[in-house]
């Protein structure tokens, strides 16, 4: 069952730009695996702003809390160059209490934006706790 769903889009130029901007946001952002291509070599600004893209829809199919680390949700490639998502701490948390299992996220960028779809699937919680 569907329990969340989000959507997000960046405009790449201003995100590479508040990247360039603001020291440090790269690494408050991202985790050390993010910024990087599975061949070593730093990810692009439209990479990286399909990420965000995907952090902030990951966070609207939670419903928003605003309690949210960043490095606890990690956007991952897997063999195939698919894109999943791995959480922990304080994602893990408002997924369990949601009845979350599983996740499904899609990115692109193209035209100067980056944009990512959530899917939360899972069975709601019988308590009703997180609803």
């Amino acid at each position: 069952m569907i329990i969340g769903v989000g959507i997000d889009v960046v405009p790449v130029e201003r995100f590479a730009e508040s990247l360039t901007r603001t020291p440090g946001l790269r690494d408050r952002l991202f985790t050390a695996a993010e910024q990087l291509t599975p061949s070593g070599n730093p990810r692009t600004g439209e990479s990286l702003a399909a990420r965000f893209a995907a952090k902030e829809a990951l966070a609207k199919a939670l419903g928003a809390p605003g309690d949210l680390r960043w490095h606890d949700a990690e956007v991952i490639v897997g063999e195939r160059g698919r894109p999943h998502l791995a959480v922990r701490g304080s994602v893990a948390g408002r997924a369990a209490q949601l009845g979350i299992s599983s996740w499904h996220v899609s990115l692109s960028h193209d035209g100067g934006i980056a944009s990512a779809v959530v899917v939360a699937e899972g069975f709601p919680r019988a308590d009703g706790e997180g609803t």
